[in-house]
């Protein structure tokens, strides 16, 4: 395969967005490539960070305010099928997550990365399903921000039998004008750290890499709240592969990410497969040789080294191949060297 070819379909845009998880059966060698599938390519995948949802599963809610207050904001989600030509993904089960004007996590705290303890409160966390148009709605207040990181929302997207299909993040437009520096700016309604210290998503440790596809749309102003509007692209069921075979097969985020030493990619098999690993850089150069181990079914695990591998810090991709009875299932997801 010719290199150019292999960045588009294995990558995405060259050095910015990068393929995030795809599982699907291997597409014939005669097949042509479509251009056109370019458009529709799987959102990035990203860390769900130190504070994910203990239990999301207890959370199905829309409203997510509970006790918290700031500018009114609401959330629309829509998720998209890379599998099935970007049309709607209905019944997937869609799990979100943000922080309190004051940059707090409900479900944690007490330690030094938030000494605030809300450990027994469940505040800005929810559960929703996608329409038939794929969509979801949340009422919520306007994030606030911390140290390190630029405002953001967090998300998970199972499909209906709770297989995993993308944790990813949501980016907001900022500069003068916008909804982050303005809410920021409304001391009336509870916001006082201004935008003083604040992280743009240029310098953001998981927004660094680029917001292509994790960008939103914000519509509103701080009197009348503010409207969210973002679309999601998963790999969901696969034309002529139903949903339990597909879910049989799986490929986790690699845990911890980013990491310093080792990491480790969780893998779920249907039966005993042949299971390869390839590790690429942004530039699509291959990083040292490709990882094959024969597995059996069930619940598994490989580990990465990062000095047998000798990975510098920087943003890599892990590209994991299973061949089993079901089939051959590829999948790419994002990792970070610290």
């Amino acid at each position: 395969m010719e290199r150019k070819v292999f960045l588009r379909n294995s990558l995405g845009f060259l050095g910015m967005a990068v393929a995030a998880p795809s599982l699907l059966r291997a597409k014939p060698a005669n097949e042509p490539n479509n251009e056109e599938a370019l458009v529709c390519s799987v959102t990035n995948s990203e860390t769900a960070g130190p504070f994910p949802t203990h239990t999301p599963s207890s959370l199905v809610t829309a409203d997510i305010r509970s006790d918290r207050t700031g500018v009114l904001f609401n959330i629309g989600i829509t998720v998209l099928n890379t599998n099935n030509a970007c049309n709607p993904l209905a019944g997937a089960l869609v799990d979100i997550w943000h922080c309190d004007k004051d940059g707090n996590y409900s479900e944690y705290g007490g330690t030094g990365m938030q000494p605030t303890n809300y450990t027994n409160y469940h505040f800005l966390r929810g559960r929703q399903t996608t329409d038939a148009n794929g969509q979801v709605n949340f009422i919520s207040i306007f994030p606030g921000w911390y140290t390190g990181r630029a405002t953001h929302i967090h998300v998970h997207i199972y499909n209906a039998s709770g297989q995993s299909l993308l944790v990813t993040q949501i980016a907001f437009p900022e500069g003068t004008g916008s909804a982050v520096s303005l809410v920021n700016a409304s001391t009336e309604n509870g916001y006082t750290k201004g935008m003083t210290g604040y992280t743009y998503n240029a310098s953001d440790n998981v927004f660094s890499d680029g917001v292509t596809n994790e960008m939103s749309a914000i519509t509103g102003s701080v009197a009348a709240g503010y409207s969210l509007t973002h679309t999601i692209n998963v790999a969901g069921p696969t034309l002529g592969l139903d949903d339990l075979t597909a879910g049989k097969n799986s490929v986790g985020q690699n845990y911890p990410n980013p990491f310093t030493d080792q990491t480790t990619i969780p893998l779920g098999l249907s039966s005993a497969s042949t299971v390869s690993i390839q590790i690429f850089d942004l530039n699509g150069r291959a990083i040292g040789n490709t990882i094959t181990n024969e597995l059996a079914a069930g619940n598994q695990a490989i580990t990465l080294d990062r000095a047998r591998l000798r990975l510098s810090s920087g943003y890599y991709i892990y590209k994991v191949k299973i061949e089993n009875a079901d089939g051959v299932f590829n999948l790419n997801r994002k990792m970070i060297v610290g």
